[in-house]
């Protein structure tokens, strides 16, 4: 056999280079090259293991690894190299076998010859397939550094410019949106405070203060918002309004601020019941809870009269106001919110005139009243259990 190698090893690559296209570069000698190293390696290193069964694997075994890892470098999957390895082992034995006939062999060597190459084959196999997996592995790890990376640019305080955002991005293979979201989500018990698995990898994911924190592309688009709670089924969090790229610590910043608000008043998600709180549809409690301690002076003030009379049916009649300025005095509509008759509120409307000192139904004063009213009764009253 070590006679013959020369030419079987030339009739090897010709074959592998004619019949597998993605390796037969004229302009690049590189491949031929590879694909010469690959043929003479495991060639001769077979004639030497038939000559010693004990001669050492460590040689081929890396050479076939490199190959296997290069494959996974160059983004090709491993069928090409595969269909190469069976493409020369194939001419390989045709060549031997020709060989052995016209020298008159007895056909049990042959046999004996066909199921060593089949056993080597399978071992060159193995050894490629491991440095494919490395190489796949290792990818893996540097992407997800990557990924981690550009999370922590793009909500990073201070701020970072465009030019770094758009060149981690691009080494992190996610394509910089339009526009993104930035999700905050409450860990849940037994969940180590990691986020929800299973994510689509459009997805950034990180953790915010050992919160789960997602940023999500185009939150805007056709079917994400189904999609959002599709992926975060069973989680409570909040989702920060639609920014650009460059403020994406702004919708952070309304993300946390969101996820700590208290329960709506008059009903609604919150992340305390479980859900998604968005940002956007909780403007008016974001700006009174970033009024802080002078919302509730103007409210404790205005609303005198209500606190003064300590008791369930004050309650009443500030709800009862609120969803009349919700209505815009409608009473059949915020008796349909309450649950009551109309009448029952106009009766409590005509109370209302008659204890507060200015007139409730002035629009100049409307917004201002909604806005107090809702920190009045989280701050003072206590919702009643069942509308009276």
């Amino acid at each position: 056999m070590r006679g013959h190698l020369p030419a079987v090893q030339e009739l090897m690559v010709a074959g592998v280079l004619r019949e597998v296209p993605e390796y037969a570069r004229p302009g690049d000698p590189v491949y031929r090259q590879v694909v010469e190293a690959a043929v003479v390696f495991a060639m001769e290193h077979l004639v030497r293991l038939i000559e010693d069964p004990d001669v050492s694997w460590k040689d081929v075994y890396q050479v076939y690894f490199d190959v296997g890892y290069g494959e996974a470098v160059e983004g090709r999957s491993l069928e090409h190299l595969q269909n190469a390895m069976r493409i020369a082992s194939r001419t390989a034995w045709r060549y031997l076998a020709a060989e052995y006939q016209r020298l008159g062999r007895p056909l049990s060597l042959l046999s004996v010859m066909a199921e060593a190459n089949f056993a080597y084959l399978d071992e060159l196999s193995s050894a490629a397939a491991a440095g494919y997996r490395r190489a796949r592995e290792k990818a893996a790890g540097e992407r997800e550094q990557r990924r981690h990376r550009l999370l922590g640019l793009l909500l990073s305080e201070a701020p970072v410019p465009e030019g770094v955002v758009a060149e981690q991005a691009a080494m992190a293979g996610w394509p910089l949106p339009q526009r993104l979201a930035v999700i905050v989500l409450r860990p849940r018990p037994g969940s180590g405070g990691e986020g929800p698995s299973g994510l689509p990898p459009q997805v950034l994911a990180g953790l915010d203060g050992g919160r789960p924190c997602l940023v999500m592309p185009d939150p805007d688009g056709p079917g994400q918002a189904e999609r959002l709670t599709g992926m975060l089924a069973g989680w409570s969090g909040a989702v920060g309004p639609a920014v650009p790229p460059g403020e994406a610590r702004v919708s952070l910043h309304w993300a946390r601020r969101a996820l700590e608000l208290p329960a709506d008043p008059c009903g609604g998600d919150d992340a305390q019941r479980g859900g998604l709180v968005r940002a956007e549809e909780r403007v008016a409690d974001l700006l009174l809870e970033a009024g802080g301690r002078l919302t509730e002076i103007v409210a404790a003030r205005r609303l005198e009269p209500l606190t003064r009379t300590r008791s369930r049916h004050g309650v009443r009649l500030a709800v009862t106001l609120l969803e009349c300025l919700k209505n815009g005095f409608n009473a059949t509509g915020a008796a349909a919110a309450l649950h009551v008759h109309p009448q029952t509120v106009r009766y409590r409307l005509g109370q209302l005139h008659d204890l507060l000192g200015f007139d409730i139904e002035d629009p100049e004063i409307r917004l201002e009243l909604m806005l107090l009213l809702q920190v009045w009764i989280r701050r003072d009253g206590e919702l009643p259990e069942q509308p009276a």
